[in-house]
């Protein structure tokens, strides 16, 4: 009786030593990696540290790792192996293997079939256990542990160390392929944020002094870079100051369908081809007639069209001509009147067709009235109901800060005051948002 009480208690004592082993055995191997983790910058090292670490920690006579790209195709350079002796050799065979079969540009899973027959072939005195690299469902790669054949049992053994190896390197490929992909955004970031101040520069960083004038604008584009543009430009621009002050000028405001870098490409394309443009001293009909023709083409292969609202002031005789090419009617306010008066004029968006005519208006102003050029991003603006701002907002605003008799600047902040107060100050607006306020004297 005793003799059997005194051999469970053995037994008892040697599993449990077997126990306290095998965890402090795991502890060891986590904290090893996870350190590593941690420090790591090279993917290949870190995967040819875990290839070796792998040796101390499974029954194995040499390990595998096959780790994949985030495209899900063979990471060939960063295939890993624990034998020092095979390694060089054994990953060349591989690389040069996945080559020839087509397995590093269109690799799929269950082409690892094709693979591991290759490996069969290439260890025919071992067997191996296949391990699945698996993170945020999807394959990062497979773990191979090999061994002799005769060692069959020692698969069953590790199961539990291999499954903990598995997750690490699942968390440190996948790390490594978030890293890259962080810093290809910041990358991005870099080149948008230096277009962005290229394209802020290309707006009129003051308005000019035009005779008798009053004048105010702002843009607020809705990412980055905008596909808002406004402009003056004067007719004759190597005369001296006084002269072209009281010369006539183009005043433009326009909108590229669409937001963001495309929008902002084209638009800075379009600005260049309309300030040559604006040199032949043309009526406004006919600047369109042929910007439209100069653009139709890169605006069709863009995909993208074009709403533009181009003017031209003489302050001399006070008269205003235009013509639209779709854009939204710019708002007249009458100081004699009181009353708001649409500035319009038949004409297509530009890019859409190519023999489209524009028609030319003509409009004597007089003192104190003002003119509020916009883009649709003003009207479009939402509050928290989804709720446009629209027109009909917009001319009772206008109008309201027309009869306080405000100076241009004050009636654009408080426009921009009333849109935010109508949105609740959203971090983001829905589209670029432009104003140009011209007020007569």
């Amino acid at each position: 009786m005793c003799v059997k009480t005194y051999l469970s208690i053995d037994k008892f004592l040697n599993i449990h030593k077997s126990l306290a082993n095998n965890q402090y055995k795991s502890l060891e191997l986590i904290l090893s990696l996870t350190y590593y983790l941690k420090l790591f910058s090279s993917l290949k090292r870190f995967l040819e540290y875990v290839a070796v670490v792998s040796k101390h920690f499974i029954n194995q006579e040499f390990s595998l790792l096959i780790p994949l790209d985030e495209k899900g195709q063979i990471w060939s350079e960063n295939i890993s192996f624990s034998d020092n002796k095979l390694r060089d050799q054994t990953i060349l065979d591989l690389q040069q293997f996945c080559k020839s079969n087509g397995l590093c540009n269109n690799f799929k899973l269950k082409n690892i079939n094709i693979l591991e027959k290759f490996l069969e072939e290439k260890f025919d005195l071992f067997i191996f256990s296949t391990h699945k690299i698996i993170s945020r469902g999807k394959c990062r790669g497979f773990f191979y542990v090999f061994n002799k054949k005769y060692d069959q049992q020692k698969f069953e053994l590790d199961n539990y160390h291999i499954n903990i190896l598995v997750n690490l390197l699942a968390v440190g490929i996948e790390n490594y392929l978030l890293l890259k992909i962080n810093k290809k955004h910041e990358n991005v970031d870099r080149e948008i944020s230096s277009g962005a101040e290229i394209q802020s520069r290309l707006l009129p960083d003051f308005c000019p002094k035009i005779f008798g004038i009053d004048l105010a604008a702002h843009c607020r584009p809705a990412l980055q870079l905008g596909g808002d543009y406004f402009d003056f430009m004067s007719i004759k621009p190597n005369v001296g100051e006084q002269r072209r002050q009281r010369g006539r000028w183009a005043l433009v405001i326009g909108d590229v369908m669409g937001k963001g870098i495309p929008a902002g490409l084209l638009m800075t394309m379009l600005r260049g081809m309309l300030r040559a443009e604006v040199l032949t001293g043309l009526p406004p009909d006919r600047i369109l007639h042929d910007l439209n023709q100069l653009a139709i083409y890169d605006l069709d292969q863009s995909h993208r069209f074009v709403t533009l609202f181009y003017s031209d002031y003489d302050p001399r005789t006070k008269k205003l001509r235009f013509a639209n090419a779709a854009h939204n009617p710019p708002l007249l306010w009458r100081g004699s009147t009181k009353k708001i008066i649409k500035l319009d004029a038949e004409g297509y968006i530009i890019g859409l067709q190519k023999d489209a005519e524009y028609q030319c208006g003509e409009i004597q102003l007089e003192s104190s009235d003002s003119i509020l050029y916009y883009t649709d991003g003003i009207t479009e603006t939402s509050n928290a109901s989804g709720e446009r701002f629209g027109e009909k907002n917009l001319i009772q605003t206008f109008t309201r800060l027309c009869k306080k008799a405000l100076c241009s600047q004050d009636i654009l902040n408080e426009i921009f005051k009333t849109l935010d107060k109508y949105s609740g100050n959203k971090k983001t607006l829905d589209d670029d948002a432009s104003i140009v306020i011209f007020k007569l004297e």
